[in-house]
């Protein structure tokens, strides 16, 4: 079956990705992930790829296949992974780990590019409409602004 021009994916504690076509609301691929539960999907500004975030790793599936196998994985954090996203490019990822750390990722290489240290658990992290900044909020209730020219935390909001 092609794929349809919406991409709506689900995924939860049950430990599978649904893939369903919006208009009609029939599921039309499902995908098992035993690794643990899901916490967070985000598709790729190409709508291309899938990253489904779990316990401690990122896994990212090709929408287009058939094939219940990650094309890649991500496992470089040590906790449950959060949040994760895109740069409106499609070269980088990042992501926010239960770990305490904001990664940013090269998908060209698969490598972790860079590590923000956060000092407390992320819950959340996103890219600002510039491109050019991530805000990540954590567990203390905590705002950090990371400016990636240069590479630093920019600003800090401390509940």
């Amino acid at each position: 079956m092609a794929q349809p021009s919406v991409i709506l994916a689900t995924a939860s504690y049950d430990h599978t990705i649904r893939f369903w076509e919006a208009k009609s609301g029939r599921c039309y691929r499902t995908i098992q992930y035993p690794d643990s539960q899901v916490n967070r999907l985000e598709i790729t500004p190409d709508k291309r790829f899938l990253a489904a975030a779990g316990n401690s790793h990122i896994r990212l599936f090709d929408v287009n296949s058939n094939s219940p196998q990650p094309v890649i994985s991500y496992d470089s954090h040590t906790s449950n992974v959060m949040a994760v996203g895109f740069h409106c490019d499609g070269n980088w990822m990042y992501s926010g780990s239960e770990d305490g750390t904001v990664r940013i990722w090269d998908l060209r290489t698969a490598t972790c590019q860079r590590e923000y240290e956060s000092r407390a658990a992320v819950n959340t992290v996103v890219l600002h409409p510039n491109q050019k900044e991530l805000i990540s909020g954590d567990q203390n209730g905590n705002i950090r602004v990371w400016d990636l020219a240069a590479n630093s935390c920019s600003c800090e909001l401390v509940s």
